[in-house]
């Protein structure tokens, strides 16, 4: 018996079961019971301890039904069940506990909705909750009005819910409120402008919704507002000084639009000159219009540790000074998507940066290195910068992990010590006037998922030394100028996922490895426009995920593989599980001219065998390639007839059988392609009538089938 005790903490552990020992203990009076992190049923001597105050059973991951004799603890004020697995009406029996003060239960998913917690808590005739913490519990319903109750909340967090409806002007009642966080949730409507009666508000989080209309004046009458966060929702109108004149403890901002390919609809309308009564910490604006001028009121904001200003519209300078004053301490510096211009300081050093993204605007200017050795993300493509790469960055940033500077003016030779950066993952250096041959200091261990140095001047052979990046999963050789073979160290990249040699000057016959095992992964193989000869290898229907297939324009012969049919990717929808890398880019011929894809490449499937010397008949196995939206076969020898199925390629767009010596009459079935949008038939050697269907009628370019003189 130890009837003194009060306190009794076992938090991690992890003892699951309880001790005989201590079940004999009669613990008759403790007030704070911690078991978190134990893993710990509930003991049948548990419920008697009716005088607990404190009570933490959080991480606990119980998947039991949540037990009725809580309702025992009346006398509870800090209770945390967060992340406990617990199951049930468990809302609605801690509702009945009139005293609580804090209360958890984050992490949780409930029986019932938010509803049923209000419902029974008002049955509270004084109620002193002063933090609530409902975050990530799955509730779908909207917020009652009856939340205006909870007058004695300091803390308030509802956020990654599926919370839908408006917020309800009651939350003006809630005037001892310091912290309210609802993000992550489905809300719309507008800002309620009783928001202006929380004036003792702190921290404010409504990000990642769908709240609409304009950001109301009255947010700035919360002058003790420190974090502002209303990124990543739908907003409209205009920010003026008004809504920032009393917010002079504000350290952390963050606005901006959920969608941000659409045009700006939320603007600041604040003079050049004025000087705003805050110093932030962190700013975050996206897609908001701030331009064209970076005006005082961010050029006075010179102790920030983060800036993200993307979409902005600012057509300006960079102030230099402005950038000299936070090098100091910026860590996060973001002003891509904008029109800046001009050139850049060379001597600076920021000492704490990590991520540095320029992109996207019209710099022009050598490289901006900065000195700086802790940077892990450098982001300047699609500006204007010129000169060489360094030949020392390897030792400049020996930290980095994503390098982009594709879209540039940047030539000169490519220095080996950007492949020994044992941290790197992403190399871009796309669309630039790099040339000679590409350096053959691939290092073994190094960390490289993504390679893109295509579009530039490069030459030689495709270094035997790539075999080494066991990570690597997309290599972009395309448009340069390399010769020789395809070297078979490369199956060694057993990563692999997307392969681009298209557009060089590459002989030989297409490699069998490809389709074998070591690179099951292929999903887009892109060897177009080079001198490959030999057949098409029978080993590329081994590629299980494959759905971008692309050997037009070279000398290969022999006949369509039948096997293709055994392209799964391509029968069945496998897209869900694919996803190409964040600066993946492709220019594929679909729908009769070149279209340039991005987030949307894992979307795409085609398969584009033209411009070879192939023969042989269409093979009838084709048809079972229900998935594929594009089918280039023109400009080969192919003969026979088309396909009498072909109408089961029900998702097909583009369709190119033209210049073959094709006979026969065109399939019925092909009147039942609902989505073809190109159509190519031309200088063939078919016959009978063309079949009608509503799709085909919409089709009355008379090119289609021209030259096929029995039809």
């Amino acid at each position: 018996m130890l009837p003194s005790l009060l306190e009794l903490h076992l938090s991690s552990c992890q003892i699951e079961i309880i001790p005989l020992s201590m079940q004999r203990i009669n613990l008759t009076s403790p007030l704070v019971l911690d078991m978190s992190y134990t893993g710990i049923k509930f003991p049948s001597w548990f419920f008697n301890l009716t005088s607990l105050i404190t009570l933490d059973l959080s991480r606990n991951n119980s998947s039991d039904p949540f037990p009725n004799e809580f309702a025992n603890f009346k006398s509870l004020e800090y209770l945390s069940l967060s992340h406990t697995g617990l199951k049930g009406q468990i809302t609605k029996i801690i509702g009945t506990l009139c005293k609580l003060k804090f209360l958890s239960l984050s992490g949780n998913i409930f029986d019932e909705g938010i509803e049923e917690f209000w419902k029974s808590y008002s049955n509270c005739p004084n109620n002193s909750l002063e933090s609530l913490d409902l975050s990530s519990c799955g509730m779908q319903s909207q917020l009652p009005a009856s939340l205006g109750m909870f007058k004695s909340l300091q803390n308030l967090n509802l956020g990654e819910n599926n919370l839908r409806g408006p917020i309800p002007y009651s939350i003006g009642n809630l005037s001892s409120l310091k912290i309210l966080d609802f993000s992550g949730n489905d809300m719309n409507g507008s800002i309620p402008d009783s928001f202006g009666n929380l004036s003792s508000l702190r921290t404010l989080d409504l990000s990642f919704n769908n709240i609409t209309g304009s950001i109301p004046q009255s947010l700035g009458q919360c002058s003790h507002l420190v974090s502002l966060n209303l990124s990543y929702n739908s907003w409209e109108g205009i920010l003026t000084e008004a809504h920032f004149i009393n917010l002079t403890k504000l350290k952390d901002f963050e606005v901006g639009s959920k969608v941000t390919d659409r045009p700006m609809s939320l603007s600041f309308d604040v003079a050049y000159d004025w000087v705003p009564p805050f110093k932030l910490h962190t700013i975050k604006i996206i897609n908001c219009r701030i331009g064209p001028d970076f005006g005082v009121w961010l050029q006075s904001q010179t102790e920030l540790s983060s800036v993200i200003l993307h979409g902005n519209g600012i057509s300006n300078f960079i102030p230099k000074e402005w950038l000299l004053k936070i090098s100091s301490q910026v860590s996060w510096l973001d002003l891509s998507y904008n029109q800046f211009h001009g050139n850049l300081p060379s001597h600076l050093k920021f000492s704490n940066l990590i991520s540095i993204d320029l992109s996207h605007n019209q710099l022009e200017c050598p490289l901006p290195l900065w000195c700086s050795t802790n940077v892990s993300f450098l982001y300047l493509e699609s500006n204007l910068f010129f000169g060489p790469i360094p030949s020392n960055i390897g030792k400049m940033m020996p930290n980095l992990i994503d390098l982009s500077l594709s879209e540039n003016h940047l030539n000169g030779t490519i220095p080996p010590s950007v492949f020994n950066m044992q941290q790197l993952q992403l190399l871009s250096l796309r669309s630039n006037q790099f040339f000679g041959k590409l350096p053959c200091a691939w290092s073994v261990g190094s960390n490289l998922r993504f390679v893109d140095v295509g579009q530039n001047n490069l030459s030689g052979n495709i270094p035997t030394s790539l075999g080494v990046l066991s990570s690597l999963e997309v290599l972009k050789l395309n448009n340069n100028n390399f010769d020789g073979e395809i070297p078979d160290s490369l199956q060694n990249c057993s990563s692999l996922r997307s392969l681009d040699l298209g557009h060089n000057k590459l002989s030989g016959n297409i490699p069998l490895w490809i389709g074998g095992s070591n690179v099951s992964l292929l999903y887009r193989l892109h060897m177009r426009s080079n001198f490959f000869t030999g057949r098409i290898p029978q080993q590329l229907c081994n590629l299980p995920s494959l759905r971008i297939l692309e050997l037009s324009h070279n000398n290969l012969s022999g006949t369509i593989p039948k096997c293709l049919d055994n392209l799964f990717s391509l029968v069945n929808d496998s897209s869900s599980e694919l996803a190409t890398a964040p600066f993946e880019q492709a220019t594929l011929t679909l729908k009769g001219r070149e279209l340039v894809y991005n987030k949307t490449l894992y979307f795409v499937t085609s398969i584009d065998l033209s411009s070879n010397n192939l023969q042989g008949e269409i093979p009838e196995e084709i048809s079972s390639l229900t998935l594929l939206g594009t089918l280039n076969l023109s400009m080969n020898q192919l003969t026979g007839k088309i396909p009498s199925k072909i109408g089961n390629l029900h998702l097909l767009e583009t369709l190119d059988f033209s210049h073959n010596h094709l006979s026969g009459h065109i399939p019925q079935s092909l009147s039942s392609l609902t989505f073809l949008s190109h159509l190519n038939l031309s200088y063939n050697n078919l016959s009978g009538r063309i079949p009608s269907g509503s799709q085909l009628q919409t089709l009355n370019d008379l090119s289609i089938y021209m030259e096929n003189p029995s039809l």
